[in-house]
């Protein structure tokens, strides 16, 4: 008999634990959203005990924001050494700023399963969080907007302030989407849309007429059922679906909760609703705009101010409607996810007609980005007139490199 029997073992803690609890937690909340993970997922990724991982970490939220500013500090470090560099001519600031693209487009791809958490769970932040993790991203946009002021001196701050925005809203956008590129292609086709939004004339605008009410269209006859949909929306996009109850629905649209009932079996038919009017209003701008235009490009065209005039008109539509579906029952994430492809090939196939030099996958990369940008502008456009409108369209048009 081995005379260790009977000893305690000598168990040793992974040097490298809270960094793999890091992780599991990030890929968990991008997956799965803020809500639908507990600590007892995490846990089971990394192979550790629920009271082990609040030895590191005493709540989800705690986790949460140490993820969330573990991903941002990634970006700012990556980009510190291209930060640093003296600039003296237009020369160094366009080298400065095309190695800070490397720097980020290579950071964003390594992190690109778990990166979203960023686009829709940081409005789970605490204020405090969010506004230190805004001044974070504030940081890293200004690193490109200091090489940009003197490569671009003729742009006000303004506008430079959303072209750095746009050109990092590119990059960006993989982490929104899994579509699979090589490597090599897929860092080129990042770099020359962000490289189109750092070189664009911000005065030149999409010369597509606004699309009126070609997105609006829907059936009005329920009147109480579309106004507890239309207060959904709001509710929904303001707080996070999860943070809303049947009642808040009820106060709002002055019923009772066994009223709501009356028009919806429960919270997720209500959301499912929404989901629905947003992805039959982008079906239809499609089949519209595909039936009415004469070539590809103008297709095309026409389809990118449809989709910023629409985007205009139904922020909080279009955020829930990227953004909640986790919370729908899988048949109907699984038909809802299956709506987007198509829409998002239409697009491909309408991009791929205007540059044919595009594969399938490239042309869905830049389809991608030119969402993304539209994501990301909006939330800071002090007005959502005509001519912002057009000029946003532009920006989409540069990005998909029309």
């Amino acid at each position: 008999m081995s005379s260790s029997a009977g000893l305690p073992v000598n168990r040793t803690r992974p040097r490298d634990r809270k960094r793999r609890i890091q992780e599991a937690a990030a890929a968990a909340f991008a997956r799965s959203g803020y809500h639908a993970v507990g600590m007892q997922d995490i846990a089971d990724a990394v192979g550790i005990s629920a009271p082990a991982l609040y030895r590191h970490f005493p709540n989800k939220y705690a986790l949460f924001v140490t993820t969330a500013f573990a991903l941002v500090r990634q970006l700012i470090d990556a980009t510190a050494d291209a930060a640093e560099q003296p600039i003296e001519t237009a020369t160094d600031a366009r080298a400065a700023l095309d190695e800070l693209l490397d720097d980020v487009i290579a950071t964003t791809i390594d992190l690109r399963t778990i990166g979203g958490i960023y686009r829709w769970e940081g409005r789970y932040l605490e204020r405090d969080d969010r506004e230190r993790l805004t001044a974070e991203f504030r940081m890293l946009r200004e690193r490109f907007e200091e090489p940009h002021r003197l490569y671009r001196s003729d742009i006000d701050e303004h506008e430079r302030r959303l072209i750095a925005l746009a050109a990092l809203s590119v990059v960006a956008s993989v982490t929104a989407h899994r579509t699979v590129v090589a490597m090599r292609s897929l860092r080129a086709l990042l770099k020359e849309a962000a490289w189109r939004m750092l070189d664009i004339d911000p005065t030149v605008a999409s010369s597509v007429p606004a699309a009126g009410d070609l997105l609006e269209q829907r059936d009005t006859a329920s009147g109480r059922r579309e106004q507890l949909v239309d207060t959904a929306i709001r509710l929904f996009a303001e707080r996070g679906y999860n943070e809303v109850t049947i009642e808040d629905l009820a106060v709002e649209v002055d019923l009772t909760p066994s009223g709501v009932y009356r028009h919806f079996d429960g919270k997720p038919a209500v959301l499912l609703a929404a989901c629905d009017r947003a992805a039959v209003s982008l079906e239809r701008a499609v089949l519209h705009v595909r039936e009415s235009s004469l070539t590809p490009d103008e297709a095309l065209r026409r389809l990118c101010r449809a989709y910023v005039d629409h985007s205009f008109r139904n922020l909080a539509l279009m955020r829930i409607y990227f953004s909640e579906l986790g919370n729908l029952a899988p048949e109907d994430q699984r038909r809802l996810r299956a709506m987007q492809r198509a829409h998002v090939a239409d697009w491909t196939a309408l991009l791929q007609a205007v540059r044919p030099e595009l594969g399938g996958r490239e042309a869905a990369v830049l389809v991608h980005a030119g969402f993304s940008v539209i994501t990301d502008q909006m939330p800071l456009l002090a007005e959502r007139d005509d001519a912002v409108a057009a000029r946003l369209a532009g920006f989409v048009e540069a990005v998909l490199g029309i």
